[in-house]
Parts: structure tokens; C-alpha cells; sequence
């Protein structure tokens, strides 16, 4: 079995991470535009599932590099985990959306909006981080976004149990299970973006 070149197939390795934080940002930004100005519904949320084939997409491709490389640039768990986190994030975004259109809700309140808006800022950190992973002199930086994704999830946190709480003021039994659903998975995308974090934060000091 032919070899990569050291160099390239470093390189390789932090490209794909670099375009799944990339991938990760305009699934957050399409999420984000539906949700706030909620038009072509179905094909908004067609985009967001062909973003989230993309981010499966570059997952096999990491997978199957690190499969097939003797060396590797970084811990091989840690790339394994970093693919697999990430794509997470995708998955629940295209999740989120996905349940809005099965479910058929109506225009989503302040709570979806802020929800996705902090979505979008976590998912921003995460792609600044990942930039940041194969230059050992910005690792100081690369914590300081895990930092600031760590407070961004604390706050989706807070808004996601105002939601559920005035999920019960505002609508019947069904529209609860619905948007709770809604609720539990953009909750889940800031969750993920935090476990992306700790990679981060994990590699960081390894390789300081």
C-alpha cells in the first residue's frame, strides 16, 4: 500500500478538520436564516440536509485517512473524536430544522431565534479554533475559543429552560412535544460544540 508523503498527509489531516468546522458554520448560518426569517421552508431545510451529507462526507474521508496512515499529526483518538463530535454538531442542526418542517410548527418565538443565534456564534469558535490546531503558536488562542464555546453552551442552557417553561403558557399538549423536541436538539448542537471544546482544550496541552 502506497504511503502519503509525511508533510501532505499532515496537512490533510487539518484541512479536513478545517472544512468540517467550516461545513459546521453554514449549517448554523442556514438554521439561523430559517428560523428568523422562516420562507421556503421546505427548500431552506433541503439545504441543511445537503450540508449535513457534506459534514458525513468529510467524516469518511477523515476516517478513512486515519485508517490508512502509519503517522499521524495529531493523537489518533483525538482525531477520530474531533470527526465524529463535529459532525455531531451538523447532525443536530439538520435535526433541529428537519423536525420544523416534519412537524409542520408555525413561525418559531424569540426562544428558537436565540437558540440559533448562539448556535451560530458556537459553531464561529469552533471554526476559529480549528484553524488555529496546526500552528503551535496560536494553541494559547485555540483556548480561548474553547473558553468563550464552554460559555456559549452555559447560556443556550439558560434559554432552553425558559423555553420549556413557557412552552407550557403558550401552546396545547401537542405543540409542547413538538417544539420540546425542537428545543432538545438545538440544545444538543451547543452540547457538542462544547465536547469539541474539550478536544481542543485536550489537544492543546498535549502539544504544549
Amino acid at each position: 500500500m502506497a504511503k502519503l508523503p509525511l508533510t501532505l498527509n499532515k496537512e490533510k489531516f487539518y484541512n479536513l478538520i478545517e472544512a468540517s468546522g467550516a461545513n459546521m458554520v453554514a449549517s448554523a448560518e442556514a438554521l439561523r436564516d430559517l428560523v428568523h426569517r422562516w420562507q421556503d421552508v421546505p427548500e431552506n431545510v433541503a439545504a441543511i440536509a445537503e450540508l449535513e451529507h457534506t459534514g458525513d462526507s468529510i467524516t469518511h474521508q477523515t476516517i478513512a485517512l486515519l485508517h490508512r496512515s502509519f503517522i499521524t499529526p495529531l493523537d489518533r483518538e483525538d482525531i477520530a473524536k474531533l470527526a465524529h463530535t463535529m459532525d455531531d454538531v451538523t447532525d443536530f442542526i439538520h435535526a433541529s430544522a428537519d423536525y420544523m418542517l416534519l412537524y409542520r410548527v408555525g413561525r418559531p418565538g424569540q426562544k428558537v431565534k436565540e437558540l440559533a443565534d448562539i448556535i451560530l456564534l458556537a459553531a464561529c469558535e469552533v471554526e476559529a479554533a480549528a484553524r488555529r490546531l496546526r500552528h503551535k503558536v496560536e494553541l494559547k488562542k485555540l483556548l480561548e475559543h474553547c473558553i468563550e464555546i464552554n460559555r456559549l453552551e452555559n447560556q443556550a442552557d439558560q434559554v432552553y429552560r425558559e423555553a420549556l417553561v413557557d412552552l407550557f403558557d403558550e401552546f396545547d399538549t401537542s405543540d409542547v412535544i413538538k417544539w420540546r423536541e425542537i428545543y432538545e436538539s438545538m440544545e444538543s448542537a451547543t452540547d457538542r460544540c462544547e465536547d469539541v471544546a474539550n478536544v481542543f482544550e485536550g489537544i492543546a496541552l498535549k502539544k504544549s
